[in-house]
């Protein structure tokens, strides 16, 4: 049979069991008003062979980066994929435990995850690595939750300049009920007003949140941020983008106290928006305050080495209301594919992909300014990701996808930017442009829109 269903007897047998006569009688706690009083309204069964084909058919309306030229960004980027990671990760013992809830069961999982955080700290130059959490917005919020802790402040946390919007709206989430206010700075040519900031520090702030490169693309002064924090007696949490980190100077040699990532560009496809990765790093004078799950290396008995979980007791399902974190998993299939694209590129690949992605985005910049008449709305610096500037959007936007590329505008689905003038957020375009993006799609594209 190609269905599971309840039989009348078993139904019976279920509801003795608990004590009730009827499922109706489950039901009851929920309010009448909301109740359903008559069968779904579900169109006529079908075959198994007609269900197929208009599954097909709804698929067919689809369209994926992959059938189109992507120059969309915003926090997730098309990169391009080794076929060795999907090789390796399809593997069963892999595929099928994703996200262990028991990783202490499983050796090579516990290896695995080891790897993970040895790889990531070598990238970030930070001391401790924890083995992922769920996305790039959860590990800033967790960064905030834990600069409350290291400090012993909890009245306010203070975003410089261009964060991702969709971040400050999860940490919004997670403080709303601690009395914790959430400052966000303005923006000076495209990066962070430093008098702004200082003003907003006080003896009450947790933490400062730094983007780099940020919202709109632009490349920060991290350690300038990191010491006005640290003058303030708050923590430097930065969110940067891991593909940069082949250019750009590490988290940890600007000083910062945590440091946090998207990991969606190590090897991880777009996919519908997820599931992602959240990269989560320390200095190790603050470790036990760290969230998540930490892996370590040991010897067992015989003197073999051996892999742990450290540090378990911090997670919700041990420690109940005493826990520092409610991480009580984490993304260990994405894990895994970020360790097997870093080892499979290797220091001097992720330096190449990080120079391609940024020569061929200045060129880009360069031509849609000088061509197609779409300047840039800052002079500051930036990686691979840049917001031009037009006098309508959409039909720019509907322009471009008309001839099979795809660009998005500044706002559309994310929040206003602190800082940026109403008329720059409703004229921006965000362009983002990867290693995969040839000069070929670059000049049509510039064709296209001039």
């Amino acid at each position: 049979m190609p269905y599971l269903y309840n039989t009348a007897e078993q139904r019976t047998a279920m509801l003795d069991r608990i004590g009730v006569d009827s499922v109706a009688t489950l039901l009851e706690q929920i309010p009448q008003a909301l109740q359903l009083h008559r069968p779904l309204d579900l169109p006529a069964p079908l075959t198994e062979i007609a269900l197929e084909q208009r599954l097909r058919q709804l698929a067919d309306r689809s369209t994926g980066a992959a059938d189109r030229v992507c120059f969309l960004g915003g926090g997730a980027y098309e990169h391009f994929i080794p076929s060795v990671i999907d090789e390796l990760t399809g593997r069963g013992e892999f595929y099928t435990a994703y996200t262990p809830y028991q990783a202490e069961a499983s050796q090579g999982t516990l290896q695995a995850f080891f790897e993970f955080q040895s790889l990531i700290c070598e990238l970030t130059e930070m001391d401790v690595s924890n083995a992922s959490v769920y996305d790039g917005a959860s590990a800033i919020a967790e960064a905030v939750l834990m600069s409350m802790r290291v400090t012993g402040r909890k009245s306010r946390v203070v975003f410089a300049g261009a964060v991702h919007p969709e971040s400050i709206s999860t940490v919004r989430t997670y403080v709303q009920h601690l009395g914790c206010e959430v400052v966000c700075t303005p923006l000076s040519a495209g990066v962070i007003d430093r008098d702004q900031l200082s003003a907003a520090l006080t003896d009450q702030t947790a933490c400062v949140i730094v983007q780099s490169p940020n919202f709109l693309g632009g490349i920060e002064d991290v350690t300038a941020i990191s010491e006005l924090a640290h003058k303030a007696g708050a923590l430097c949490v930065q969110s940067f983008n891991p593909i940069s980190l082949g250019l750009l100077k590490r988290p940890g040699a600007c000083g910062v106290d945590i440091a946090v990532a998207e990991g969606q560009s190590l090897g991880i496809p777009l996919q519908f928006g997820g599931p992602y990765l959240g990269l989560f790093t320390c200095r190790s004078e603050h470790v036990r305050k760290l969230p998540g799950r930490l892996i370590g290396e040991t010897v067992d008995r015989q003197g073999k080495r051996c892999f742990v979980l450290n540090l378990q007791a911090r997670e919700q399902h041990i420690r109940r209301d005493k826990a520092t974190s409610n991480i009580c998993t984490n993304q260990g299939l994405m894990a895994l594919r970020a360790t097997i694209y870093l080892a499979t590129l290797g220091p001097q690949g992720i330096r190449e992909v990080a120079e391609l992605c940024c020569q061929k985005a200045h060129y880009a910049a360069k031509q849609l300014a000088q061509v197609a008449g779409l300047p840039l709305m800052s002079t500051a610096p930036f990686f691979q990701e840049f917001a031009v500037r037009c006098t309508d959007p959409a039909a720019v936007i509907t322009k471009a996808q008309q001839a099979g590329f795809d660009v998005g505008p500044l706002l559309s689905r994310f929040a206003p930017i602190s800082g940026l003038s109403v008329e720059d957020q409703a004229q921006g375009l965000l362009v983002a442009v990867t290693e995969c993006r040839s000069r070929d799609e670059i000049d049509r594209l510039v064709e296209v829109l001039a």
